[in-house]
Formats: C-alpha cells, sequence, structure tokens
C-alpha cells in the first residue's frame, strides 16, 4: 500500500489538476460500482419502512461530515497543537473507509478537502503532515472495527444499509456538477470507466 501510495501520489494529484471534472467523475463511478454489492449483502427481500430511514442515516452522517472544517486549512497551519489535532481527527474519520466495505479512503480524504494536500505530502514525505494523520488512522482502526465486526455480525442488514447511505451521501456531497461541452463526452467515459473498474473487482 505505502509502495503504490509512493509511486501514483504525484501522478494522480497531476491528473486531477490538470483534468478535475473527469477525474471527479471517476471517483464518483467507483464509488457507485459498489453500490450493487453492499445492497445484496444487506440482504433486503421486501420493501419495509426502515430501509429507506437506514439508507437517510447513513447519508445524513456524511452530510454532516462534509460541514466539518476541511482539514486542508489544518496543512497551512503553523506546526501547532491545533493543526496537529485536527489532522489526527481527519485520518481517525479516514479509518472508517478503511473498514467499511464499499467505502473509499481516497473519496472521504476528497469529502474532507484533505486529497490533495495528502497527495502532496506522500508525494514529498512531508512528516508534519503524514504523521499525525497515519497516528489518527491507526488509532480509528484499532477502536472502530471490532465495533464494526459486532454490528454486521448482530445486526447485518441496518449496517449494510447505513453504509449504503453513506455512499450515496458521499457522491452527492462532492459531485462537481454538471460538464459542458467536450468534458460531458471525457466524464461519462471516466464514469464508466471508475464504474467497470470496481464492479470487475467486486466479481
Amino acid at each position: 500500500a505505502v509502495a503504490g501510495m509512493l509511486l501514483l501520489a504525484r501522478p494522480l494529484l497531476g491528473l486531477i489538476e490538470l483534468y478535475p471534472l473527469p477525474a471527479m467523475y471517476f471517483f464518483i463511478g467507483a464509488v457507485a460500482g459498489g453500490i450493487p454489492l453492499i445492497f445484496r449483502q444487506s440482504g433486503v427481500r421486501s420493501f419495509s419502512i426502515k430501509i429507506p430511514l437506514y439508507i437517510a442515516l447513513g447519508a445524513g452522517a456524511v452530510i454532516l461530515l462534509s460541514f466539518l472544517p476541511s482539514a486542508a486549512s489544518a496543512a497551512r497551519m503553523e506546526p501547532g497543537a491545533a493543526g496537529f489535532l485536527l489532522l489526527a481527527l481527519s485520518g481517525f474519520i479516514a479509518a472508517v473507509a478503511l473498514i467499511l466495505p464499499g467505502v473509499s479512503v481516497s473519496y472521504l480524504l476528497l469529502l474532507m478537502g484533505l486529497y490533495d494536500e495528502t497527495m502532496r505530502a506522500v508525494g514529498t514525505l512531508y512528516l508534519p503532515f503524514l504523521l499525525p494523520l497515519a497516528l489518527g488512522l491507526a488509532l480509528g482502526i484499532l477502536l472502530t472495527t471490532k465495533l464494526l465486526e459486532i454490528a454486521m455480525k448482530r445486526h447485518p442488514q441496518p449496517t449494510y444499509l447505513i453504509i449504503l447511505g453513506f455512499i450515496l451521501g458521499s457522491i452527492a456531497a462532492i459531485f462537481p456538477g454538471v460538464p459542458v461541452s467536450w468534458d460531458i463526452l471525457f466524464c461519462i467515459l471516466t464514469l464508466a470507466a471508475g464504474y467497470a473498474a470496481i464492479r470487475l473487482l467486486s466479481r
């Protein structure tokens, strides 16, 4: 994973800076590609009023998350406790994406305004940014893995439906708008490519 980040951070950041809309649509397609798998895992057989409620709960959680102060601002702060804690908190939140099926860490970093800064920090090995983020990530994994395991064993359908809401809310929160002119074609292609890639992996 570390080798992949080191090798791909700069090329990916370059693509995002040069072609922001197609890149965002690729992210959206990749996340949407996990939706059929998550819905299948939920085991829904018939409609119940609880189904949209659980999905709305997950979507509401991620929309509230998008209102948090952008963690990217912490990267531009002078080194100090506030910036360290904000980055550690962001790492903790990103850890959830490592554990939840169908949720991309990159996508969650993008939602929090951290993706570009993280790619730059990885590309340059900027440790004042990476260390608090990694610390929060490690703590998040340790503290939430067991909770999620218990939830999936005891309440699988609500858990998977909330995850589905989380995915749908993520797409809504970072939707970049409707492209125009030739961008429409490129965005459709990258959206389809992202979706197809994840669907192939899920098989």
